[in-house]
């Protein structure tokens, strides 16, 4: 039984540093990308800095007793988790700064993990690493002492598909219908990064919004409402399915065959799994939202 414990321990600590690998690398990009402030605001001289070639942070929608360091850290904390509390107005990030929160959710909450169903949030990228890296180098796939097999995946790879299902197919919805149009306060990119972020953010059951989009409406309310139901509930489906799975194997000692998952080495593998699947699944849209805005602000554009 304490052998048993110091493992159970050990895998923690891979799965928790991979974890905190990626919050950091938020708060650093969230602090960097409102530091650096709006080029557009120096030119007019309602920067911090009134310069083109040294602009101040951008405090647009922030609080001056918190400012520009506590707002990038309390955004990325916030949408770690699924708390949705806020002390700054994250419609009024930079680009950049806006894509931090909006990739935390769109990731699973998996960092601090999302309120009852952080965890198993988690739980799924581990067996995904651990299956990839152990094809990879020839090794069994096993966590935990129990081995990953086909049914495994297939119940952690439909997890990971209808989470990204749900928010693309509505905010792709609400793109084209006069009555999703209607509830922006702004054009261009940055009104299909106000309906992405609130189907990310009711998705993952977060709460935090770019306040740019009206939702009071009964089209946003209803689709809102689906969306939390499946982002939710539906996804239980396949992660209870894989628990039953895992739970009918018998455990099996490790060997000189089986991946170890205790190493910086599994760290680094775990952190790309999460980046990489994140990125397949919704870099298409965040290029034609934040990223886009982030070189027409460059440019000088306005929406």
């Amino acid at each position: 039984m304490l052998g048993r414990m110091v493992k159970s321990q050990k895998h923690g600590w891979a799965v928790w540093s991979a974890m905190f690998v990626i919050f950091l690398a938020g708060v650093t990009t969230a602090y960097w990308a409102e530091a650096r402030g709006n080029p557009i605001h120096a030119v007019r001289g309602i920067d911090v800095v009134s310069s083109t070639t040294n602009p101040g942070g951008n405090m647009e929608g922030k609080e001056v007793r918190f400012g520009i360091a506590n707002s990038a850290l309390y955004a990325t904390v916030t949408t770690d988790a699924s708390c949705g509390a806020v002390n700054a107005m994250h419609d009024s990030f930079t680009p950049l700064g806006g894509l931090v929160p909006m990739v935390n959710m769109q990731l699973g909450e998996v960092v601090f993990g999302g309120v009852g169903a952080g965890l198993y949030g988690i739980l799924v990228m581990v067996v995904l690493t651990v299956f990839i890296a152990g094809l990879m180098v020839g090794r069994t796939p096993e966590y935990l002492g129990k081995k990953i097999q086909a049914r495994e995946i297939q119940m952690a790879m439909l997890y990971v598909l209808v989470f990204p299902a749900a928010i693309l197919t509505m905010t792709a919805v609400s793109v084209l219908l006069p009555m999703g149009l209607k509830g922006l306060n702004n054009g261009g990119p940055h009104g299909l990064s106000e309906i992405l972020y609130a189907f990310s953010s009711t998705a993952a059951n977060n709460g935090s919004a770019f306040a740019g989009l009206t939702g009071t409406t009964y089209y946003y309310n209803t689709l809102f409402g689906t969306n939390m139901l499946v982002g939710r509930f539906v996804m239980m489906i396949p992660m209870l399915a894989l628990a039953g799975f895992l739970a009918e194997k018998k455990i099996a000692p490790e060997s000189a065959g089986s991946f170890p998952v205790t190493t910086p080495l599994f760290v680094v593998l775990l952190v790309s799994v999460i980046l990489i699947v994140g990125a397949l699944t919704f870099f298409p849209a965040l290029a034609l939202g934040p990223i886009v805005e982030h070189l027409l602000m460059g440019a000088g554009s306005l929406f």
